[in-house]
């Protein structure tokens, strides 16, 4: 996919998702939940990354709830230059908006996780098909961060999941040479197993 292309479907998909309205968004935050009950290492992992929902993304609130009442810690992103440390978060720890405009945990980032020592990452995205191919925001912090991802055999710790509403997935999405490919995709509609996808 040439980057005009792409630049165009994140417009498209970009504006389409800030267009939903909160009950939109609210019943698909429900239904995904639901559906990522069938992620057996939701259930298992303890150090779960999540992300603060912003310009339409899917909402976390029920997950990052259900995390952190079965005792597992649930982490959010923290800018470190060019690549993304996790900080621990609970309701009513502190935050700040950073550069973007997304709230972060107001953790030192020396006390924040790399992202090679989180079991389970749920990251957001404009666009995704099921092989696991995921169109970002294009800033490319979750694609430098789990770079390492890349070299030796998937699936392996940390796991990747992407979070979207059903009506984001296309056709087919040619990845860069940079991405990084996702495990697994959970929509307000289903739970997608990749590796499976791209098999069949």
């Amino acid at each position: 996919m040439t980057d005009p292309v792409r630049s165009a479907l994140r417009s498209e998909m970009a504006a389409r998702r800030a267009a939903l309205d909160p009950p939109a968004r609210i019943a698909a935050a429900d239904a995904l939940a639901n559906q990522l009950d069938g992620l057996a290492e939701w259930h298992t992992d303890q150090r779960i990354a999540g992300y603060w929902a912003s310009a339409g993304e899917v909402l976390l609130h029920r997950a990052s709830t259900a995390c952190t009442r079965r005792g597992a810690t649930w982490l959010l992103p923290r800018i470190d230059r060019r690549m993304l440390r996790f900080a621990p978060w609970r309701v009513g720890d502190p935050i700040e908006a950073n550069r973007f405009g997304i709230p972060e945990p107001q953790v030192a980032l020396d006390a924040c996780l790399a992202p090679a020592a989180v079991e389970l990452v749920l990251l957001p995205l404009l666009a995704f098909d099921r092989r696991g191919n995921r169109l970002g925001t294009g800033g490319g912090y979750y694609d430098r961060s789990f770079a390492f991802l890349r070299e030796g055999e998937r699936p392996r710790e940390p796991l990747l999941v992407g979070i979207g509403y059903a009506w984001q997935q296309v056709e087919a999405l040619e990845p860069s040479a940079w991405d990084v490919a996702l495990d697994f995709i959970c929509t307000d509609r289903e739970l997608i197993e990749c590796a499976r996808s791209a098999a069949t």
